[in-house]
């Protein structure tokens, strides 16, 4: 498997927040590009990066997904048993007790990745017919904990810490852009497209938005992969 030109962007984002501090109410700062390298490193060689597909940006990793695996949206089974990765994962030295870091050994299932890589299974058949259409970029690589264990989505840090983080991940965005030369990029979420919007304004790719798939919104519930599917319609993309 080729080496994928977004390696070295990947490994540029996750030093940059990994020098990052941040204050309360987070608790517990997770970055899996630091310690599931090898398997992120693998997701972005599967994945490739051709020219003309639709770029899928996601907020930040789930507790149970890519914080876990190293992969957006990483649902354990869907990444080790469809997707085919199984990397290793060294889990920090400082971890949340209740939402302790066991890799591909963890049992619980993310509600978001399962529908996502459901949704590219079932749609595409293999992995190589998806990413030929289609490939999934985190924009913020890090999970924030309350001392709770609660998750805290980026959009909840406080201004100052959004905005140093936000610079390094504008920053990564718009590498990854130009690497990928995208013919879309979708923002899965309100905040995605957002910062998509912000970070790629001086780009010249068009940027849109598809519902996010998790369980705390009504309409994912309601049935996300066909409303999802027509957002990407909308946007002028063929199934």
């Amino acid at each position: 498997m080729a080496r994928s030109r977004l390696v070295p962007v990947a490994d540029e984002l996750a030093g940059a927040v990994d020098g990052l501090r941040f204050g309360p109410p987070v608790a517990h700062v997770y970055n899996p590009l630091i310690y599931a390298r090898a398997s992120h490193h693998a997701y972005l060689g599967l994945a490739g990066d051709g020219p003309g597909r639709v770029l899928l940006i996601g907020m930040n990793p789930g507790p149970w997904g890519m914080t876990q695996t190293g992969v957006p949206f990483g649902e354990v089974a869907y990444v080790r048993d469809w997707l085919g990765i199984e990397g290793r994962v060294d889990p920090p030295d400082e971890q949340h007790p209740k939402r302790p870091i066991l890799g591909f050994e963890c049992p619980r299932s993310e509600i978001s990745g399962r529908r996502v890589w459901g949704w590219a299974e079932r749609r595409f058949g293999t992995p190589g017919a998806y990413f030929a259409r289609f490939l999934i970029w985190n924009y913020c690589p890090l999970g924030f904990l309350l001392e709770s264990g609660a998750n805290l989505t980026p959009d909840r840090l406080p201004a100052r810490e959004k905005a140093l983080l936000f610079e390094a991940c504008d920053r990564a965005l718009r590498r990854a852009a130009r690497v990928l030369e995208p013919r879309l990029v979708v923002g899965i979420g309100a905040f995605a497209e957002g910062r998509a919007r912000r970070a790629l304004a001086d780009v010249g790719v068009p940027v849109g938005r598809m519902l996010h798939p998790s369980p705390a919104s009504p309409a994912a519930n309601r049935g996300w992969e066909e409303q999802a599917e027509q957002d990407l319609r909308d946007l002028g993309v063929k199934l």
